[in-house]
């Protein structure tokens, strides 16, 4: 399973290389260890960022891929790295591809905990919590005349957990000589708005907000359609409830002020 990788749409539109050679070359550097290796199972772990703003909703796994930003880009090309690869390796390959990742793991274990130059570029869970705990004076949304019902942003939220399961479900069902692409979402999009406001909920603090212009690389709407997935994989996300995902991300927040390095 090959989940590494830098993953931050503003940071990617700043340096492009750095993403380009995280993403594609390193996995095309992991491939060629399989090979030698003749490791013949991989699941990777991709994203919707590759379908960049499709013109129509949902975003099935048919969707033409048309990435907007260096990061979509470059998983894109890891993707098309992989098929190629397969195609001759008889190697069984799960491509998942990602939608917005949120949460934690109840049981405390693991949580967001990027690093602090990262914190401009970083997912709006990570600043609404750098917000509530006062690390940072407010909340910055990036956009708000997107055509979408608020002006803001819309997403679909997937929670890690569920995630976690996803990733089991494509394990359990990989064969060799076959590929598989599965979008992981939820197939319900929240704006930016309703997640602040949910945010805002769990935490029990009234965050400051201050709204900016567009930030680059962004588009106004994502979210999937997780009929393929449910199909063939009989996965469907159980951790739907936003406030919930944010509530359990925040206690983890609570408990790690410091990230890995604290308790």
């Amino acid at each position: 399973m090959h989940f590494a990788a830098v993953a931050y749409v503003g940071e990617s539109t700043l340096y492009p290389l750095k993403y380009y050679h995280n993403i594609t070359s390193n996995t095309l550097l992991v491939l060629e260890s399989m090979a030698k290796y003749n490791v013949k199972t991989f699941i990777y772990s991709s994203t919707c960022a590759t379908y960049g703003e499709p013109e129509k909703m949902p975003i099935t796994e048919e969707t033409e891929q048309k990435p907007i930003n260096p990061y979509g880009k470059a998983k894109k090309m890891a993707e098309d790295i992989i098929l190629d690869f397969s195609k001759n390796s008889k190697m069984a390959v799960m491509i998942l591809r990602y939608f917005n990742v949120i949460g934690s793991d109840p049981e405390g274990r693991l949580g967001e905990a990027p690093r602090p130059e990262l914190r401009e570029h970083g997912r709006i869970s990570g600043a609404c919590f750098d917000a509530a705990r006062g690390i940072m004076p407010g909340l910055k949304v990036t956009g708000t005349d997107y055509n979408t019902p608020d002006g803001t942003c819309i997403r679909d939220y997937i929670d890690v957990t569920d995630l976690v399961d996803a990733h089991v479900k494509a394990l359990e069902k990989a064969k060799p000589g076959k590929v598989g692409i599965y979008n992981v979402g939820t197939g319900k999009g929240r704006s930016v708005k309703e997640f602040v406001s949910a945010c805002k909920k769990a935490t029990g603090v009234d965050i400051k907000v201050d709204f900016l212009p567009r930030r680059p690389g962004d588009y106004a709407e994502v979210y999937s359609d997780p009929i393929k997935i449910r199909r063939e994989l009989n996965w469907t996300a159980q951790y739907t409830d936003l406030e919930k995902s944010i509530q359990v991300a925040w206690k983890w927040q609570k408990t790690r002020p410091n990230g890995y390095g604290s308790s």
